[in-house]
């Protein structure tokens, strides 16, 4: 039986090129004007996928996946151009439990094939989710402040990089920012290590993201810039565009290195990256590596590097996996020291003696 896409955008031209794209799947292709639309036909059919535009007229995105995600759990895809704007509209769809989201056709050229790659790949992995996952996906949308912390609960961090004794490395795509968030709220005040973040995403989403995680964590959240220093009990969040190196200063201080180099990487930044450039800069005992849910093989070679120098890797395990792909690929290929699930994951970060 085919599978079902239903494409929701007030934009004529916009349904159209969509529709061209997916159709080479073979997918049963149905439409919607409005999210009052998409809500009236997605609770009356079960789709595999729905693409869901931002701002449309009598009900937006946003009110539409959280109706949707009430009613009939659906794997979801964000439509959104990238600007800072759409950026954080399409962080709130995510938390109600949108999977992932694609740029808007006209946004970037759709007619260049890495973009048409881009979608028909996200649509196939969408379609493959299972629905039980799907259930467990309508998190409330909540106001977000940095929690207090009492003083006497704050264990001073050292404001050096020569004190780091580990090193967590984080990787992750499709599926992977609600995770990250909940990393990032768990880890407490005293927490000693800098915890460095690949989410495979666009410049103008990883801003509003690493503020968004700001918010939620007692730690400090960055995202990365050139020759930033690396700091005991800071997370990093890696800027959309540009690969997160490191490097040691002649004092001994480490910094990150920005590489804007393309080099054997689709994915900017890139997990495989991060991870092997850490590799070179830190004794393998003293790293962590972590790959999360994603579409795709990103972070496998690194995970695979690590390992062998000495590393403890932790992969996501197929059962809690929203895209059992990066983390898969990882395992298969001998990279994973331990396979678990995301619960059993976080406990292993928020307790790292």
């Amino acid at each position: 039986m085919a599978k079902k896409v239903l494409i929701v955008d007030d934009s004529a031209l916009v349904r159209k090129q969509l529709t061209e794209i997916i159709s080479t799947l073979d997918f049963d292709i149905d439409v919607a004007k409005n999210g009052q639309e998409a809500v009236d036909k997605a609770t009356a059919m079960q789709y595999d996928v729905i693409t869901m535009d931002i701002n449309m007229p009598v009900m937006d995105g946003i009110k539409a996946v959280k109706q949707i995600m009430e009613k009939q759990p659906t794997a979801i895809l964000m439509v959104s151009s990238l600007t800072t704007a759409d950026a954080s509209i399409t962080m709130d769809a995510l938390d109600l439990g949108a999977i992932d989201y694609i740029a808007k056709p006209g946004t970037l050229n759709v007619g260049k094939r890495e973009n048409r790659e881009e979608i028909l790949q996200k649509v196939k992995s969408l379609s493959r989710i299972p629905k039980r996952r799907l259930k467990n996906r309508n998190i409330k949308l909540v106001q977000r402040e940095k929690p207090n912390v009492p003083v006497s609960e704050i264990v001073e961090q050292t404001a050096d990089s020569r004190d780091i004794e580990k090193v967590v490395l984080i990787g992750a795509s499709t599926g992977g920012p609600g995770l990250i968030e909940q990393i990032c709220a768990a880890l407490p005040a005293n927490y000693k290590y800098p915890v460095c973040i690949v989410q495979h995403m666009p410049e103008q989403f990883t801003k509003s993201f690493a503020s968004r995680l700001d918010r939620a964590s007692v730690l400090n959240v960055h995202e990365t810039s050139q020759n930033m220093e690396l700091l005991p009990g800071n997370i990093y969040i890696a800027r959309g565009g540009i690969h997160m190196n490191f490097a040691r200063k002649s004092s001994g201080k480490i910094v990150i290195k920005e590489d804007t180099n393309k080099g054997e990487s689709y994915f900017h930044p890139s997990v495989d990256d991060m991870m092997i450039s850490a590799s070179k800069i830190f004794k393998a005992t003293e790293l962590i590596g972590v790959l999360l849910t994603g579409i795709g093989d990103d972070g496998a070679k690194g995970m695979v590097e690590l390992k062998k120098a000495g590393a403890y890797t932790l992969g996501e395990s197929e059962e809690s996996a929203t895209v059992y792909g990066m983390p898969k690929v990882a395992y298969d290929s001998g990279g994973v020291s331990e396979q678990l699930d995301f619960i059993q994951i976080l406990k292993k970060i928020t307790t790292l003696k």
